[in-house]
Formats: structure tokens, sequence, C-alpha cells
């Protein structure tokens, strides 16, 4: 995992978009096909918008017609954290960067092989990093 991330409520604003503060700190969610990423296909690595760790790989990457970037992997166990989430009245799996706690947004059970896994993710949550054409591990 990263180096552990820890800012102000001030400093995350003068960091942050208010979107990506709304998504990051807030728990909130982009409308669906509005983000930068939903139909990126540029190789590289996305990092979380708030503190630059490593959390996907565009090799991961598929189109799973929901509206927001999929992945079906994460580039490192470590760098993601997930938590229970029952708002909407439903039990969902909360997905965050385990270095700053900034919300990305939910795994679901329905993603393609080999994990079976969809990591529905904000876009306003990532920074594609087009350099890393590799998966850092």
């Amino acid at each position: 995992m990263s180096e552990r991330v820890e800012k102000s409520e001030q400093e995350w604003r003068s960091l942050l978009s208010d979107e990506e503060y709304h998504v990051l700190r807030k728990k909130g969610t982009e409308r669906a096909f509005t983000g930068r990423y939903h139909d990126e296909k540029t190789p590289g690595v996305y990092r979380c918008r708030g503190c630059g760790t490593p959390l996907f790989s565009s090799d991961t990457k598929y189109d799973s017609g929901t509206g927001w970037p999929s992945f079906y992997d994460v580039v490192e166990e470590a760098n993601v954290r997930e938590e229970i989430d029952r708002k909407l009245f439903m039990k969902r799996t909360e997905v965050l960067c385990a270095a700053c706690d900034g919300h990305l947004g939910h795994v679901f059970p329905d993603g393609p092989d080999p994990t079976g896994l969809r990591y529905c993710i904000n876009s306003a949550a990532l920074e594609l990093d087009p350099n890393e054409g590799e998966q850092e591990s």
C-alpha cells in the first residue's frame, strides 16, 4: 500500500474540484456517461485523484454499459479497501482508496472473467497516468 495520506478538509477543498471533492470526500456519484473516463481507451494506470495511489490498469478496463469506468481487477489489493454500504435501501460494497480513504465507487459480483468482478468507479476519483502502460505491483 502507498503511504497513508491525511489532509484537513480545507486542504482537500483546495486540491480537488467541487465534483472531485463531492465524490472522493463526501461519497458522491457522478451522473452516468458524464465522467471523462467512462469511454477512455488510452493505455495507462488510473491513480487516485486525491493522493496518486495506483488503483486500476487500463489492461483490466472494459465497457460494462453502465456509464462509469469499469474494471475487473485492481492494480494492487493493498491499495484499495472495501466497506459495506447500506445507503439507498440496498447492500453494496463500497470501494475506497486505502491511502487517503477517498470514495471511488462500488464493486459488484457481475463482472467478466477472470475475476467475475465489476469495479464501477467514478471518473472524478481517478487520474489517468498514460506514461505507465505496464501494470504496477
